[in-house]
């Protein structure tokens, strides 16, 4: 496997997301490392060949936003959307992540060591959030599909008008949103569970410690006395 080095102190962002953006068949297994981001924004962003980046040091905004394939690691923490609209891969950070973490994911895996921030999974479409810490208000809020696990506890109106994802809190849960509610741990459930806390790399958490949140459904059709739920 090929390893490259780019140090953004002396190279462009934009070179090195060109390079980034270049021919899959020659990025393929290609091991990436970038350092001094500084906090740079947009880093990484548009992904779309199975190639290994690590950012090493904290990244900005939008940080492997539309992540397609790629494994993208950030050693420290990431600005507002890390992960946005992934499409599949894993995006790994391993300090805190800022607001909106993983919006509108639709596909892959986005594992946050520390915690995460206001509207966590926000409208999320499909992907999977393991978040090692805590997440803030609104977190999974009109999240449609996928699944969000909180290792720690969740702020205020935890999965607002939230659709079919499932939320797993290992924590405590400081509000529920509008339609969200406690749901009884089935077996497809757990096994869920389980095979996300593994691929995030929390196997030794027990799946029993956590609680399933999801979609009491009564806002899935406009009714008149539903209309202060809206």
């Amino acid at each position: 496997m090929e390893n490259l080095s780019f140090d953004l102190e002396a190279t462009p962002l934009r070179e090195i997301n060109q390079f980034l953006h270049g021919d899959a068949s020659n990025l393929s297994g290609k091991t990436i490392h970038i350092s001094n981001p500084n906090g740079a924004h947009n880093i990484a962003v548009g992904l779309n060949a199975p190639v290994h980046v690590t950012i090493d040091g904290h990244a900005g905004y939008y940080a492997a936003g539309m992540n397609q394939h790629s494994t993208v690691t950030v050693t420290g923490s990431a600005g507002t959307g890390v992960a946005e609209n992934m499409m599949s891969g894993l995006v790994h950070v391993k300090g805190f992540a800022s607001n909106a973490a993983g919006a509108t994911a639709q596909g892959g895996l986005l594992v946050i060591d520390g915690d995460a921030g206001l509207r966590c999974g926000i409208s999320l479409k499909g992907a999977d959030i393991v978040v090692g810490g805590s997440v803030g208000s609104f977190s999974a809020f009109m999240a449609q599909s996928g699944n969000l696990v909180i290792l720690g506890d969740a702020g205020e109106a935890l999965g607002d008008s939230l659709y079919e994802a499932r939320i797993f809190v290992r924590g405590t849960v400081k509000s529920l949103g509008a339609d969200c509610e406690q749901k009884p741990m089935d077996e497809a459930s757990s096994k869920i569970l389980g095979e996300l806390l593994v691929k995030a790399g929390f196997q030794d958490i027990d799946v029993d410690s956590f609680k399933l949140y999801g979609s009491a459904r009564t806002l899935y059709n406009f009714h008149v006395d539903n209309a202060g739920a809206y």
